[in-house]
């Protein structure tokens, strides 16, 4: 196992050189603006998304730039009084609220409070899908009953019908942590999997199912063949993808993590390389309070196990985690 563990380390970056959520070039330099107090360039990536139509992008950079705000609120604020009804603007206000509701012990109050912000942001640009996911998060948190969640998600998918961050919304409603049961979101992540394009993320959602059945307290009833089958399609899934490409970085990450609790070593490791430099928050921060030490710690794990199946003569160069 020591003979082979430096080894397969090839194609994996050192752990000084390995990025928690890295943003893209896009957001990249708004975000350095927004840590002056300039909002003008986040305003203008969000306005680029719209015109677009690049909802994907859009909901990737709302969540990152009211995460920032709810740390740096100069640039927010000064957009405030700058714009208050730009529909970009309206729209990180919404899910920066609904975050610092989660947050807080009296969120289902707090969120009740917020409803009007998202109505404004749907209201401000009434194509978006965006502030639809924003309200399905609003809908797990204050526990509304099945016929309003689908009446939201109606509105969600007429916008939008593959996005994959009100799916995702979507599927944590329907979690058995939740409102609904494993089988349910099983059920739900392999029917929007197989509706999908070809390349889309939606094909990762089972493997989502599958880790939120693996991480759960008593994680009984999805038979291993599923979970297996889950974890194969986002295998496929990545492989479509250039190896450091940022764009899937989470689903990549996601798949590490249920390869790892599935036990599947090589192709574990065939992900951490494929990742590059490109970890995520989540999954990993469901498993400890630090993601980063924690992707390092179980990177290392899986280098140790691959190690260890390998024979005592030769070398990993016949291993190469597909």
């Amino acid at each position: 196992m020591i003979r082979h563990t430096g080894a397969l380390a090839a194609g994996l970056p050192p752990d000084d050189e390995v990025l928690l959520d890295a943003p893209d070039e896009r957001l990249a330099p708004a975000l350095v603006a927004a840590g002056r107090g300039e909002f003008r360039a986040a305003a203008e990536v969000l306005a680029r998304t719209r015109e677009r139509a690049e909802w994907e992008n859009r909901d990737r950079y709302v969540l990152r730039l009211a995460a920032f705000a709810a740390s740096r609120t100069e640039w927010f604020d000064a957009w405030q009084r700058t714009a208050p009804h730009d529909p970009d603007l309206l729209l990180v206000k919404a899910e920066l609220a609904v975050a610092r509701a989660f947050a807080s012990p009296a969120r289902a109050e707090l969120l009740r409070e917020v409803a009007p912000l998202i109505t404004a942001a749907a209201e401000a640009y009434p194509g978006d899908p965006v502030p639809w996911r924003v309200a399905l998060d609003h809908a797990r948190g204050t526990n509304a009953p099945h016929t309003a969640f689908e009446a939201v998600w109606a509105q969600a998918v007429r916008r939008s019908p593959h996005h994959y961050g009100c799916h995702v919304a979507a599927l944590q409603y329907l979690s058995a942590a939740w409102y609904g049961s494993h089988a349910e979101c099983f059920d739900f992540a392999e029917r929007a999997a197989q509706d999908a394009l070809p390349g889309s993320l939606l094909q990762a959602l089972p493997a989502r199912a599958a880790f939120a059945y693996l991480t759960a307290r008593v994680p009984q009833g999805v038979p291993r063949a599923r979970l297996d089958a889950a974890a194969d399609l986002a295998i496929g899934l990545s492989r479509r993808y250039d190896a450091a490409d940022p764009w899937p970085a989470e689903v990549r990450n996601l798949l590490a993590c249920v390869l790892i609790e599935l036990e599947r070593w090589p192709d574990a490791l065939e992900q951490l390389r494929l990742l590059g430099p490109y970890a995520t928050s989540f999954p990993w921060d469901r498993l400890a309070d630090d993601p980063l030490e924690r992707f390092l710690e179980l990177r290392d794990g899986v280098r140790i196990e691959v190690a260890a199946t390998l024979p005592l003569r030769g070398g990993p160069g016949g291993c190469d985690a597909h």
